[in-house]
């Protein structure tokens, strides 16, 4: 027995000098190690520039090849042009897009426009004007496509709805701030200038036999600024039960990394959302499938349009999405300005939204959406479910609250209806009986905006 013990000391010493020895290899590799590491390491970090380089141009610049639509078919570009630069109408002029919501990227236009733009020898009442900030690429969300001097097709990109600019030149004209939800683009209203809305009849008349161009017109004019319906060439239902326009709010793009859905009801991730807008709403050249679609009860127009399973050659989509979806979920939230909100109130506020008003249930730091199925039932939010109903899961979505500040314009839900953060609070204090006083109440608001 005397024997046995120091054999096993020994035995536990080598043991511990071997575990000992692995941990510094593993924690302290040799020279060939590090360099093996630091070669991966530099191609992980390669591969993410790249992916974010390419996810950007296609976020601000690409079609998906969505021109063969909205020029080939709607004819949008010659309302755009107008008759006296070969299209029809008085054109779009550069200031007539502006009260459109349009934005101009400032850091496109060479310097000798912006010289001219500044002495006000720009003559923004022009379509023609509009033409030569369509060749700048200049127009955010649009691109011309040119034979010569003639504007022959128009095509739009993502940056349409989910991008401004700062401002920093003019009023709609600045840098572009991507991912911030265009909320003074008239969307509908520029669909409605196009003077060919067949495409658009001939599937609306599917779910509503009867309907007519001018009515087809009117529908698109009735969403307003910062709205777009995604649905209504799905279900054709273009009004809520008591006649309102069915349209919802446009989105933010931005801090969505973490987040599982992504809009208002649901529907799928970010790249399913991508994938889902560039070949049935943009009208891109593309793959889809979403078996969902089929559904001929919730979905009449899908299933008769074949909507569920999309497949175009030349595909101009799917290899884009990847990098697509790097960028999107690289955009950040941007943080409020300082003195947007009242920091001290915003600390009450803090407090309160993980205690007393329970808002952290749902709405978890720092993603403030649940990590997992962030879903929920009418019912359980205290609204009613028409919007839920026309999305496969009939669920509204717990929207993330990061950067609430920039999209304050149009209101708050899906559907604005809540004209003010203040109306929201209220809405939850009286439907979980939170018993916030109004200091609380106030406080909270002023959290929400520090977000």
């Amino acid at each position: 027995m005397p024997r046995v013990v120091p054999m096993l000391i020994t035995v536990l010493l080598l043991l511990v000098a071997a575990s000992s020895n692995a941990g510094d290899r593993f924690s302290r590799p040799d020279q060939s190690e590090h360099a093996r590491i630091d070669r991966f390491d530099r191609h992980i970090m390669e591969h993410a520039l790249r992916s974010f380089d390419h996810g950007r141009r296609t976020f601000r610049f690409d079609t998906f090849g969505s021109e063969a639509f909205w020029g080939g078919q709607l004819r949008l570009h010659e309302a755009i042009a107008g008759a006296k630069l070969g299209g029809v109408g008085p054109g779009l002029s550069p200031s007539a897009a502006l009260a459109l919501g349009l934005k101009v990227d400032a850091e496109a236009l060479p310097a000798q426009l912006v010289h001219a733009l500044r002495r006000g020898a720009v003559d923004l009442d022009d379509p023609a004007t509009t033409l030569v900030l369509l060749r700048l690429n200049a127009v955010v969300g649009v691109t011309g496509f040119f034979d010569g001097q003639v504007l022959r097709s128009v095509g739009f990109q993502c940056a349409l709805c989910h991008s401004t600019v700062d401002d920093a030149f003019a009023p709609g004209i600045g840098r572009r701030l991507d991912g911030w939800a265009a909320r003074d683009l008239n969307v509908g209203a520029i669909f409605a200038l196009a003077p060919d809305l067949t495409p658009f009849l001939t599937l609306l008349r599917i779910a509503i036999p009867d309907i007519d161009d001018a009515a087809v017109r009117a529908v698109f004019r009735s969403w307003g600024p910062g709205k777009f319906d995604a649905e209504l060439l799905l279900d054709g239902k273009a009004t809520t039960p008591d006649g309102r326009p069915a349209a919802t709010l446009i989105p933010p793009a931005f801090g969505l990394a973490g987040v599982n859905l992504h809009t208002w009801t649901g529907w799928g991730s970010v790249t399913h959302w991508n994938g889902f807008v560039a070949n049935l709403e943009m009208q891109g050249q593309g793959t889809f499938f979403d078996p969902r679609l089929d559904d001929p009860a919730k979905f009449p127009i899908a299933a008769a349009a074949g909507f569920s399973d999309v497949r175009k050659t030349p595909d101009r989509i799917t290899g884009k999405l990847a990098d697509l979806h790097f960028y999107q979920l690289a955009i950040p939230a941007p943080p409020p300005p300082p003195g947007t909100f009242d920091a001290a109130a915003a600390a009450r506020g803090k407090t309160l939204f993980s205690g007393k008003a329970s808002c952290a249930r749902c709405h978890v730091p720092p993603l403030f959406t649940e990590p997992g199925w962030n879903m929920h039932t009418p019912a359980e939010i205290g609204i009613e479910a028409f919007q839920a109903e026309r999305s496969p899961d009939e669920r509204y979505r717990t929207s993330p609250l990061k950067g609430l500040w920039t999209h304050q314009k149009g209101g708050f839900y899906h559907d604005g209806r809540f004209a003010t953060l203040d109306a929201v609070v209220a809405h939850y204090n009286a439907f979980f009986g939170l018993g916030l006083s109004a200091t609380d109440a106030a406080d909270l608001v002023q959290y929400l905006k520090s977000l």
